[in-house]
């Protein structure tokens, strides 16, 4: 492979300005892919544009565009995780989250030095990805390209891959675009071509399998809260009353024949945050409301823990027989959401830390509730886009999703239509339906394809009833697990340290794309 040895001036204030500005549209146009815009072919744009700002440049630099990248995306993504408690914790949680494109970028400008590139820069991305989602305090997947996919071509490849496999294509797609724009060889810019084309339809032709098990009807109650934002928690009483009351008027629907009987109802999380346990009214409440309706209730409750000290997040699966039987708590609580790492420092930085003042400590079992009819896979809320949690679910027999969540504390913002595309992903990459209960909206009915088939709106209260397949096939994606994750950041680091080679052996920091003067290139 011939190379250019043409020098470059990287001191340019201009330049340098030039590209930082560049850096933060980039974050911008990506968040476009996200709901509530919903334009998903920008995110192969702007991870492909990502790849081009960094290109070349000193590794220092490198680093800071990313930076901008990450802030571009995260300030705006997530603005409201500020809405309640101020901008000092949304703002460095964009910090926290934006320091991950640190490495990112810096790995784009050395697997650039190779040749294919565009492949070892989406199998980096893969790996920052899996980084930024469990470290540090387990993690966040928020902006995850994957979840900016849910109505984009590249969705079907969640079932063979998971999620990991979908970023992987997006991001290769947009290197792909990339080398089209760099590459001077005219063979090069047809391989990209082809090779962009044919990931992006990849996914339209793949899809999970057909649900194989008999039909059951599930109910989805959204009870509603008294206020928006934070202050619900301060009203738990009626939270429940209202979920009690709503569980009470389907029962009546149901003996009218206006609606068909369920047989599984779903109340979405927090519907009960004072502890049924423990306070005799709430358990009467709940029960004569789980009575009434004649079938299995999903009760979600704050439970403190046995010294107080601290609380659990957990759902109850209540007989309206034999009351509340088998439990699941939520295995991966929030951090400085629903746990405060390093509190007393946490406690310097903002007040706000002290609207939490018992942590939730997480559980270790498997989410997975067996009735009379089906076995129910679980998931709490933001444990939707944590990949182990939904797929132990699957993977221990749920035959359908059922997806608790309390969207109340953040408004009216696009957070819920996000945390609903998370939901949308799952459902493909694992052929299950996904009924989401939402204490104040969006409450869905998601089928094996990704598709919603009926929803609420925010801040209203509803019930959904729906006749939904259950499943015992499985997905590629279900059967391999982390496999494809963990091979592509194998990919990824195997990629930088060989770019590391190259950049030790030939520090001039040769362009493998640039076709010199009369001197014939490879590809």
């Amino acid at each position: 492979m011939w190379v250019s040895q043409r020098p470059r001036n990287h001191g340019d204030a201009g330049q340098v300005l030039l590209r930082a500005v560049g850096a933060v549209v980039i974050g911008l146009v990506l968040v476009l892919a996200f709901p509530p815009f919903d334009l998903w072919f920008t995110a192969p744009l702007a991870s492909g544009a990502a790849v081009l700002v960094v290109r070349g440049q000193p590794l220092k630099w490198s680093g800071l565009y990313g930076f901008l990248v990450g802030m571009g995306l995260f300030l705006p993504l997530m603005y409201w995780t500020g809405l309640e408690v101020g901008p000092i914790p949304w703002i460095a949680l964009a910090v926290l989250q934006s320091a991950f494109f640190v490495p990112l970028a810096i790995g784009f400008t050395l697997v650039q030095r190779l040749p294919a590139w565009p492949v070892w820069a989406a199998a980096v991305w893969v790996g920052a990805e899996a980084l930024r989602g469990r470290v540090p305090w387990g993690g966040l997947t928020w902006g995850k390209l994957a979840f900016s996919q849910a109505d984009g071509p590249f969705t079907g490849l969640a079932a063979l891959g998971g999620t990991p496999l979908v970023s992987f294509a997006v991001a290769l797609v947009g290197g792909l675009l990339a080398w089209l724009v760099v590459s001077t060889n005219m063979r090069t810019r047809v391989v990209a071509a082809v090779t962009a084309t044919a990931v992006t339809g990849a996914g339209l032709l793949v899809s999970p399998p057909a649900a194989d098990g008999p039909t059951i009807t599930v109910a989805s109650i959204q009870g509603n809260v008294p206020a928006l934002g934070l202050d619900f928690n301060a009203r738990a009483r009626v939270v429940t009353a209202n979920h009690v009351e709503t569980t009470q008027r389907l029962a009546r629907d149901v003996e009218t024949g206006a609606v068909p009987a369920p047989d599984l109802v779903i109340w979405p999380e927090n519907s009960s945050d004072i502890n049924p346990f423990g306070d005799e009214r709430t358990y009467a409440d709940i029960d004569r409301a789980v009575s009434d309706i004649g079938v299995p209730v999903m009760v979600s409750a704050i439970v403190p823990t046995e010294d107080e000290r601290n609380v659990r997040n957990t759902s109850i699966l209540w007989d309206p027989e034999t009351g509340p039987g088998a439990t699941y708590v939520k295995r991966r609580p929030m951090p400085f959401g629903e746990f405060i790492p390093l509190r007393g420092l946490a406690e310097l930085v903002t007040d706000a830390v002290n609207r939490q003042p018992r942590d939730h400590l997480g559980g270790d079992e498997v989410g997975v509730f067996e009735t009379d009819d089906a076995l129910i896979g679980l998931a709490i809320c933001f444990e939707v886009g944590v990949d182990e949690v939904v797929r132990d679910a699957v993977a221990e027999g749920g035959q359908m999703l059922a997806v608790q969540t309390n969207n109340a504390t953040f408004g009216d913002s696009p957070m819920t239509e996000q945390h609903l595309a998370m939901s949308r992903m799952r459902a493909v990459e694992h052929g299950r339906t996904v009924v989401v209960s939402a204490l104040s909206g969006v409450s869905a009915v998601i089928g094996p394809d990704g598709a919603v088939q009926q929803r609420t709106e925010l801040f209203t209260q509803d019930v959904l009833v729906a006749e939904v397949p259950l499943s015992d096939a499985s997905t590629v994606a279900t059967i391999v697990g982390p496999a494809p994750e963990w091979v592509l950041v194998a990919v990824g680091l195997g990629a930088l340290g060989a770019a590391f080679a190259v950049g030790r052996r030939r520090p001039a920091a040769a362009d493998p794309d640039e076709q010199p003067a009369a001197v014939p290139a490879g590809v």
